[in-house]
């Protein structure tokens, strides 16, 4: 097996990649061997790479405005910010994740890839105020919707925003968390299908600007 295009995918992966695909394709490799041997990439994901995560991945790039700054959370192996950084070099890119393990495989992608992008290891909330307010914060199965807010919307720029990559709960989740998105800050969540009509399945991606800032609320403190 290799990190190869199935034939059958090679014109939405060169849409989404053009010229960058052979990058795309290293990415994939090192995804299908040290991704699996160190249990990032589950065995039954190798030979389904492609149409599941790369271009799963690739196609939110059509909601990032040039030049963006992007922080990932919860990277793992690099899905979506790694896929961002190869398909974007226009991107500034920051995979935030806090496992050891995870980070080591980062940090090595990265180089071999000739990449640029930043790799931190720590949790969502122990960057606020370490990295720079970001225009794009991104965020790939980690959590339901406002525990996933909670964490990257202070991440977030006034007026940047929150894209994450959701499945059919999507608007289920809006529906739910509604009322939590508004008192951290933000604003109406917006749904988009990326890559409808060039993906068998196009990406769900549930859109939220970050409109203003919340004060976080002091915890008081226990009598002794």
């Amino acid at each position: 097996m290799t990190g190869a295009v199935p034939q059958d995918l090679h014109p939405a992966a060169d849409k989404l990649f053009g010229p960058r695909l052979d990058l795309a394709q290293e990415y994939a490799q090192l995804l299908i061997t040290d991704g699996v041997l160190r249990g990032l990439i589950g065995p039954r994901e190798a030979p389904r790479i492609w149409e599941r995560h790369l271009l799963n991945c690739a196609a939110v790039a059509d909601l990032i405005p040039s030049g963006a700054s992007v922080v990932d959370v919860g990277s793992g192996a690099g899905l979506p910010g790694m896929v961002l950084a190869v398909a974007r070099p226009d991107l500034t890119v920051t995979l935030v994740e806090p496992l050891a393990r995870r980070t080591a495989f980062l940090d090595e992608a990265v180089a071999k890839l000739g990449l640029t992008t930043t790799v931190v290891r720590a949790r969502a909330e122990e960057c606020i105020g370490r990295l720079d307010p970001a225009d794009i914060v991104t965020a790939r199965a980690v959590a339901p919707l406002d525990r996933l807010a909670g964490w990257c919307l202070p991440l977030a720029a006034v007026g940047g925003r929150l894209l994450a990559l959701k499945g059919s709960s999507a608007a289920a989740e809006i529906e739910e968390h509604a009322a939590a998105l508004e008192r951290l800050g933000a604003g109406a969540p917006v749904v988009h299908l990326c890559g409808d009509g060039l993906l068998a399945e196009p990406t769900t991606v549930v859109e939220v600007v970050r409109e203003r800032q919340v004060q976080a609320k002091k915890k008081k403190a226990r009598r002794e």
